[in-house]
């Protein structure tokens, strides 16, 4: 947590539950990601969190943005990004929305089934496409494999069939898992595209141009996690034993590691409970669960780190959201604790908050309030 967040909570004390997002954060994450990669442009995620002060703090360092749908075309463009900026970079998008977006200017798509390019040769004709491969998503907290991009043989005849269609094959794109917590999980990948690129110059004379390395730099909740310079180390080199000095044009697409530790969220605790079993561990339940930003608890997955000012000894708990949802529990297995003199109405502080939680809220499950948000 920032100094200037602390002392923004403790100076207003407004209703919770609350995300506070620190742009000076924002930024000096945005600054450190372009000191490790200054050879490749930043495409921010903008599904991690699109507050209008954020992106327009984006917009004016230079940011480009991968966008998902059409929605999110429009906030970039109303934030004062330019469409040369945008890559529509959701491989799921309908026709309609392609040719929206081809209306407003974009020009680079992704795709990972054929049926998604024949899409983007009929709406948006003449666009650069890059294909996306799967990964393993070994050593991400949140794996994101099986639903986004197809195996590299199949990308290989796909971007071989875009000019046929009246398109132009740019690159090859990929995604080793959110949260990932190794530098060296791009290695395989890169590899993997390497042998692509140099296949399909082969074959039908295509020179592919930029490789998109995707997101996955992290956040720091509860254990330390490599600084950026680590992950652009390990991609330089993976680089070079790869594509020698005929290096690509790049692209990287952080989220979590832009906003995440920017954000904190303060909550209020509605009630303390036993419920007479031999466990005998008290559950928490706080103004904030699944359904009100915390989706990444799912499985628990994301281990945020929480803050309470008592002082009492630590003892563990359960902690839930406050719906009348048995899923809503955030920590069971996970060993949390709390201090033993916690109170109903206390505040306790989730850190690391700002990236994956105004945009998980639910508009209104149970009739709570989607979770409020004010930049600083």
């Amino acid at each position: 947590m920032t100094e200037k967040v602390l002392k923004f909570l403790e100076d207003t004390k407004l209703p919770t539950p609350l995300l506070v997002v620190d742009l000076d954060k924002v930024e000096a994450n945005y600054q450190a990601l372009e000191r490790a990669l200054p050879d490749a442009r930043i495409y921010y995620a903008m599904k991690a969190n699109p507050a209008p002060e954020l992106m327009a703090r984006l917009v004016a360092l230079g940011c480009c943005f991968d966008v998902a749908s059409i929605n999110e075309v429009e906030q970039a463009l109303a934030a004062g990004a330019t469409p040369d900026r945008l890559s529509f970079g959701n491989t799921i998008k309908k026709e309609r929305d392609i040719a929206r977006a081809y209306a407003l200017g974009v020009r680079l798509f992704a795709f990972d089934a054929e049926a998604e390019l024949q899409k983007i040769a009929r709406a948006a004709p003449g666009s650069r496409v890059f294909c996306r491969i799967l990964t393993s998503g070994e050593g991400a907290d949140w794996p994101l494999s099986k639903k986004f991009g197809c195996t590299p043989d199949m990308a290989v005849d796909l971007l071989q069939l875009a000019p046929w269609l009246g398109l132009v094959a740019y690159g090859v794109s990929f995604h080793v898992g959110s949260q990932q917590r190794d530098p060296e999980q791009w290695d395989a990948a890169i590899a993997s595209v390497g042998d692509m690129f140099r296949r399909i110059e082969r074959e039908s004379g295509i020179e592919l141009k930029m490789v998109n390395l995707g997101g996955g730099f992290p956040t720091t909740y509860g254990e330390a996690v490599p600084a950026a310079e680590a992950y652009g180390a390990a991609i330089r080199r993976s680089l070079l034993r790869h594509f020698g000095n005929h290096r690509p044009e790049l692209i990287v697409e952080p989220g979590r590691g832009l906003v995440g530790d920017a954000g904190v969220i303060e909550t209020e605790v509605v009630l303390i409970a036993k419920k007479g079993d031999q466990d005998g561990r008290r559950w928490v339940y706080l103004d904030i669960g699944k359904f009100g930003g915390l989706a990444e608890t799912m499985d628990e997955a994301i281990r945020y780190p929480i803050e309470s000012h008592r002082q009492g000894e630590a003892a563990p708990v359960i902690l839930a959201g406050p719906t009348c949802d048995s899923a809503d529990v955030l920590y069971d297995r996970a060993n949390y604790h709390l201090p033993t003199d916690l109170r109903i109405g206390d505040r306790l502080r989730i850190r690391a908050t700002g990236a994956y939680t105004t945009t998980y809220a639910s508009v209104g499950f149970n009739g709570f309030e989607p979770l409020r948000s004010i930049c600083i």
